[in-house]
């Protein structure tokens, strides 16, 4: 089991969307971008990627392009293009994974729940201003509405 599928904001580093599954597939990519497109029916993004084969497939460009985004990958072999994501998932393991156990599945998604609620909630970043996600995600709503 794994956190399979995820969807960043880098606006403010707010997680969008995520699900979690056995298998880093068609399918979990697929549910996790429709939980995004849903709780954000009027988002225009650009979608960035690495080049993997769930980002290329001619399904997953059809979404795209029925969301009205823009699709954006990495160069191939360069990770570094991917630099917030592969970010997000070393701060990840870092605060809550490693040097830790976990007995069950059920354990490890309580977990991973949980951090994911605290990184959107109660982490601040310097770089939205010192603010959590959901604080520079809101604050820019209510910019946006003035």
């Amino acid at each position: 089991m794994s956190l399979s599928g995820f969807i960043l904001d880098l606006c403010g580093n707010r997680p969008v969307a995520f699900e979690y599954g056995d298998h880093n597939d068609n399918q979990i990519v697929f549910k996790t971008f429709d939980k995004a497109i849903t709780a954000n029916p009027d988002a225009k993004p650009i979608f960035h990627s690495d080049r993997g084969y769930r980002y290329t497939s001619k399904t997953f460009r059809q979404k795209i392009v029925d969301a009205g985004m823009t699709q954006s990958m990495s160069r191939v072999g360069r990770c570094i293009d991917n630099g917030p994501m592969e970010g997000f998932w070393g701060i990840m393991k870092r605060e809550m994974y490693y040097g830790r156990k976990y007995k069950t599945r059920e354990e490890l998604i309580k977990a991973i729940g949980d951090y994911i609620d605290y990184y959107t909630n109660r982490r601040v970043q310097r770089n939205p201003g010192v603010l959590t996600p959901m604080e520079f995600y809101k604050k820019k709503l209510q910019e946006e509405a003035a």
